[in-house]
């Protein structure tokens, strides 16, 4: 743990924000599973171009959740430890993708990246002017999912402009 790099930080304490980082490595822990198994369960129409973004988007989660699990080292924390216990911690949870269809799943993927972009909203809001670092490493994560939630939305709303150009 880092003294100096901890006594930087302004009005809040290096706990409460470790604690803020491991509901966010839990999220990304899930992310990760979830997009990792959505890209070998999917099926239907356009699910090549689906699967490239869904295992583009599994390895940025897990780059965040080395970012997050190494800030909170840096803070003195330990990042949540045992995988049973992401689903307690986690902001957004996990959809299973129990119906593999590619709309589905996009769907299921863009409510999870609108998840995430309102959780770090949430922490740039409480972190802003108290802790520079991990703010600067939120803020970098956080542009990641708002350009994860516009190409999947684009990927869906091509899919449903081709279907309804097809009828299908």
């Amino acid at each position: 743990m880092a003294k100096c790099g901890i006594s930087i930080l302004k009005g809040i304490e290096a706990t409460a924000v470790v604690d803020l980082l491991n509901r966010a490595y839990c999220d990304e822990w899930l992310a990760y599973y979830q997009y990792f198994i959505e890209a070998k369960v999917i099926k239907g129409l356009m699910k090549d171009a689906a699967i490239a973004e869904l295992t583009l988007h599994a390895a940025d989660e897990l780059r965040h959740a080395t970012l997050i699990s190494n800030r909170i080292i840096q803070l003195g924390g330990i990042p949540i430890l045992h995988p049973g216990n992401w689903l307690k911690h986690s902001n957004c949870g996990y959809d299973a993708p129990e119906n593999p269809d590619v709309r589905t799943i996009l769907g299921q993927a863009i409510k999870g990246e609108q998840c995430a972009i309102s959780t770090y909203s949430n922490i740039l809001e409480i972190l802003r002017d108290r802790d520079i670092v991990t703010y600067d490493i939120v803020s970098q994560i956080l542009a990641d999912e708002v350009e994860h939630e516009e190409d999947l939305q684009s990927l869906f709303d091509d899919l449903k402009e081709f279907l309804e150009q097809f009828k299908l």
